[in-house]
């Protein structure tokens, strides 16, 4: 049995007319000798309202927050079944609770711990198209759970991945990857093929066409995936093994993300396990920390740590280092919500040398500060004031002749 898993992002199915729209594209990709799994987010700006409404009543509470949040995709999946039907087409919603989806008790950013592959071969053998609602999954004790942000890519990719599907199409507003953001240079170049680790990079780095977690579940399985719009009918970006890269970029794009906070511990002591002690207490918090600087203070005795977290995250993360004060002994913190991350992201980077300096040469000539500097084999990001934003990704689009 062929069985191609597509997934339609909320501005795809933003109103009725698009998800007519998607109702066509899936008509189209139905054939006599494969069946179809298609993976729909709520409608455009849907589940940002429901977060709101949670925030008006200032609701803390994970199990009826999730209910909440999760409930846009069942009527994404309900409309578009319906309008399948309509079609004579064979198709069945389905819920996460229903295949099941079965994930831990981190509610808003639960993880995947096994599919019943068994159930989807049931559906698939009596329907041709399963409607499935993404982002959402049930844990051990029957209660929804969300998968956070990305949670819908997540749900298409392991949905594939566990029943080996032939492709994952994940269909968006746009017609694949971007050396850049088109909105800021408008001469950016569609990229026809990426590495798993260089979509993996540039989505740590602010692209936000894949989730990073969808990304590493492609990249475990090998399962190659495909980002295209579902407002043309052009092929898009595939993302797949190395190996099968005939020719590696040096650069392949610039991301950047306005997301993203500085925080800076000063006076904190000099010795072996400080930053264990941090960066454990965070972990143990669910707070993601990415760029990492430490220096030592001028009194040669005490030492500075800088790093950044998510900007939704920055509330929760200065509560608990305040709390824990007198454990970590520091002097201050300081946290600026006014930094931009910018990355260079490229296979050729491994073999290739001068890539830093060309980049710190080129923000440098535009009279851009620095920051902090964090790196990987094909990936060099820059922290930076967030008004020099387009400033450095047009200048580094440019230096690196995307």
């Amino acid at each position: 049995m062929n069985v191609i898993v597509m997934k339609f992002g909320g501005t795809s199915v933003a109103n009725i007319e698009k998800i007519q729209n998607v109702a066509k594209i899936v008509k189209k990709n139905l054939k006599k000798d494969n069946k179809l799994i298609v993976v729909l987010s709520a409608m455009a700006g849907v589940t940002n309202q429901l977060q709101k409404y949670l925030d008006d009543i200032n609701s803390d509470n994970d199990i009826e927050n999730d209910l909440v949040l999760t409930s846009g995709e069942n009527v994404t999946v309900g409309i578009l079944s319906a309008i399948l039907k309509n079609m004579n087409i064979n198709s069945i919603p389905l819920l996460g609770w229903q295949i099941p989806i079965l994930t831990d008790e981190n509610h808003k950013k639960a993880k995947i711990l096994n599919i019943s592959k068994k159930r989807i071969y049931k559906f698939l053998k009596n329907y041709d198209v399963m409607v499935l609602a993404g982002f959402q999954g049930v844990n051990k004790n029957g209660y929804i759970t969300s998968l956070g942000r990305g949670g819908s890519d997540t749900t298409a990719v392991a949905i594939a991945s566990a029943i080996n599907a032939n492709r994952c199409d994940i269909y968006t507003d746009v017609e694949g990857v971007y050396s850049t953001d088109p909105n800021i240079v408008s001469k950016a170049k569609k990229i026809p093929k990426l590495a798993y680790e260089e979509m993996l990079e540039m989505s740590s780095a602010g692209a936000k066409v894949l989730h990073t977690r969808s990304v590493e579940l492609a990249m475990k399985n090998n399962l190659i995936l495909q980002v295209l719009s579902s407002l043309t009918n052009k092929k898009g970006t595939f993302i797949l093994d190395d190996k099968k890269l005939i020719e590696k970029e040096i650069v392949s794009g610039v991301s950047y993300s306005k997301s993203e906070s500085k925080i800076t511990i000063s006076g904190i002591d000099d010795r072996p396990g400080i930053s264990a002690s941090i960066f454990g207490l965070l972990a143990n918090n669910n707070i993601n920390v990415d760029m990492i600087v430490q220096n030592i203070s001028q009194d040669g005795v005490s030492a500075n740590i800088t790093f950044t977290v998510p900007n939704s995250e920055l509330k929760f993360t200065n509560s608990i280092l305040e709390k824990n004060q007198k454990l970590i002994n520091y002097a201050s913190i300081k946290t600026d919500n006014k930094v931009s991350k910018i990355s260079v992201i490229g296979m050729g980077m491994m073999s290739q040398s001068g890539v830093a300096q060309k980049m710190f040469k080129t923000l440098a000539d535009n009279k851009i500060n620095i920051l902090a500097i964090s790196t990987s084999e094909i990936k060099i990001s820059v922290l930076i004031d967030k008004k020099f934003t387009n400033t450095a990704v047009k200048s580094l689009h440019k230096a690196y002749n995307l």
